[in-house]
């Protein structure tokens, strides 16, 4: 303020608190502090903060939202961002689920969170007692590698009901039998219509009408003659080409997609997949990671093995000979009229037969083309090969004359039906395929544990 008139400066300063009434120096304020300091606790009780129900409000909000425990290894589901144990959401993707567990929403990956297990660290100091049972973390650790990612497979379109024949005792007429169809084409043996003319109808009981089949895929009656018809060369069974586009067809051999396996989250549901490995999960796992690396689907890995089955002397003969493609579809299959015939179309279902049939000598042969390092590819195969009878054995595996140690590590089974709530009572062990190894680099701490054993078997 002004000089002149106004407000002195002294007027502006905050007088001292009321506690402080009565005292004249600064050392009499500075002794009034450490009295209050030196307060008992029972004055000061009033004050401190309830960590009781502190720690009890933290573990209600860091419960699973699977086995409703306190988070253990915590993964975020990414986009919805909600949270559970790594061996809870291990056996949710093993058992089929293809999104979140709590929203249900759609959920791609699955990934560690730090920001979670710290918190989780600091309450167990502070709380001891919330610790789960040793026993508990030995069978989490057992389903969940600490640190890993994971992928949660596409939910599976589902398939289109089909149109079956609704009348139990007689067939119904083609799309092709009637006068004025909208095919432009008309079967040159009409199959009579029951609602018409019940005593010209042709009954089930008889076979198939001459001149026509049920379709592989939606099972309704087709004209064999008709454009849209096409044969597969492997099961022999036809397909009408107009119930389901793109499902009712014979494709050409390398332009198929094998049926159930669309992309690789179907790989990682399919128990036949690990059935081609000898259950080896190891092996799988390795080959899985690769072909996320580099971005190859079940349908890349179908025409590699039709290519190269087809570039064989005997082509698909050999398959054909093992009945491999008998009885895959639930109608009637027509008569292989010339056996050393060339295989030029095939269907959906006998290509994933196909695919899963060459995967693992695919897999083997994918090894050889240098993608791995230096350390995987130098290493030599078993000499006894598949035949190998000490792939499986409990005790040692001898290689080259070497004894090595078994390498045994537990993997969670595939299992069927319902994942129970609290996950951690299963105890999952899966032997493992020791002498089948190798290995790739796209997870380091995977790689680490187990880069020192002996390859695959051949």
């Amino acid at each position: 303020m002004s000089r002149s008139g106004g407000t002195s400066s002294s007027a502006l300063k905050r007088g001292p608190p009321s506690s402080f009434e009565g005292l004249e120096d600064e050392t009499s304020k500075k002794r009034f502090k450490e009295d209050l300091g030196n307060q008992p606790d029972s004055e000061k009780s009033v004050s401190r903060p309830d960590y009781e129900a502190l720690a009890e409000d933290l573990a209600q909000e860091l419960q699973c939202g699977c086995c409703a425990e306190l988070v253990y290894r915590p993964v975020v589901v990414s986009p919805c961002q909600h949270f559970f144990c790594g061996s809870c959401c291990v056996l949710w993707i093993r058992n089929g689920g293809t999104n979140c567990p709590a929203c249900r929403g759609i959920s791609t990956i699955v990934t560690p969170s730090r920001p979670l297990q710290s918190i989780v660290d600091i309450l167990l100091r502070a709380d001891p007692s919330r610790v789960r049972a040793e026993r508990e973390r030995i069978q989490a650790d057992e389903v969940y590698k600490a640190g890993c990612s994971m992928r949660i497979p596409t939910p599976r379109e589902a398939s289109p009901e089909p149109n079956l024949n609704q009348n139990a005792d007689y067939v119904r007429p083609c799309p092709h039998c009637a006068p004025d169809n909208a095919f432009g084409w008309r079967c040159p043996q009409p199959v009579i219509d029951y609602g018409v003319d019940p005593e010209r109808a042709w009954h089930l009981d008889d076979g198939n009408p001459p001149g026509h089949a049920f379709c592989g895929n939606c099972e309704n009656l087709l004209a064999l003659r008709a454009p849209s018809t096409t044969k597969c060369d492997l099961c022999q069974v036809s397909f009408c080409g107009v119930g389901v586009p793109g499902r009712c067809l014979a494709a050409p051999l390398l332009s198929q997609h094998p049926h159930n396996m669309s992309d690789l989250g179907d790989l990682i549901q399919s128990s036949e997949v690990y059935g081609c490995f000898d259950h080896n999960t190891v092996e799988v796992d390795i080959m899985l990671d690769y072909l996320t690396a580099q971005e190859l689907s079940p349908r890349h890995i179908y025409r590699e093995v039709a290519s190269h089955i087809h570039s064989q002397p005997n082509g698909f003969r050999p398959l054909i000979e093992l009945d491999l493609f008998v009885d895959i579809h639930s109608v009637t299959a027509g008569i292989d009229e010339n056996p050393d015939a060339p295989r030029n179309r095939i269907c959906r279902q006998c290509a994933t037969e196909v695919m899963l049939w060459g995967i693992k000598d695919w897999w083997i042969r994918e090894r050889q083309k240098g993608f791995l390092e230096e350390t995987v590819t130098r290493r030599p195969d078993c000499k006894e090969g598949a035949s190998c009878s000490r792939q499986k054995d409990l005790g040692e595996c001898m290689l080259f004359g070497e004894t090595r140690s078994k390498f045994t590590q537990s993997r969670p089974q595939r299992m069927q039906g319902n994942v129970s709530s609290r996950l951690f009572l299963f105890t999952l062990y899966v032997r493992t395929n020791v002498c089948g190894l190798q290995i790739i680099t796209s997870s380091p701490p995977v790689f680490r544990e187990i880069r020192s054993f002996p390859p695959i078997h051949q």
